[in-house]
């Protein structure tokens, strides 16, 4: 992505832990022309692919996913931590650059074939993205994309 809304993410060096360097949303989600600039661009790619529906991770991709969902005129899926969803659901586990997780998603929320993009803040090291299009594919959708504010491209998140 490019834009002068990129200057309005911050590094904070060593968060959650050492080594690790965090980027903060916060101060573009601040910025209504920042904001709405990021998400103008999150979602030009797929503006004419007919998506269904916009799942996110938790916690920030929730934000800029239902942001982006609305923008489409699609439907929002989130992606929580375990034990935060009502009822039965799927999940996936997957790594981050500093530990592991595991996503889950209500086993109705993507009707089948549905056309989902999948929106987050951070690709780093893929495997948040990863287990977000494994939950969209066992829950019957068709994965049409991603969209990330920021990419760390020394972590290949990509491959």
């Amino acid at each position: 992505m490019a834009g002068d809304w990129q200057s309005l993410i911050r590094d904070v060096p060593d968060f959650p832990r050492a080594g690790i360097v965090f980027k903060d949303i916060t101060p573009l989600l601040a910025d209504p022309a920042g904001l709405r600039s990021c998400v103008d661009e999150l979602v030009a790619p797929f503006e004419h692919h007919s998506i269904d529906l916009v799942a996110a991770p938790e916690a920030r991709g929730f934000v800029i996913g239902s942001i982006a969902a609305e923008r489409l005129g699609a439907g929002f899926v989130p992606l929580r931590k375990p034990g935060k969803l009502p009822r039965e659901t799927l999940h996936a586990d997957y790594k981050l650059e500093y530990g592991s997780e595991r996503l889950e998603m209500h086993t109705d929320a993507v009707a089948d074939r549905a056309r989902v993009l999948i929106v987050d803040d951070v690709l780093a090291t893929g495997g948040t993205a990863a287990a977000s299009a494994r939950l969209v594919t066992l829950g019957g959708g068709e994965l049409v994309g991603f969209s990330f504010i920021v990419e760390l491209a020394i972590l290949d998140g990509r491959r």
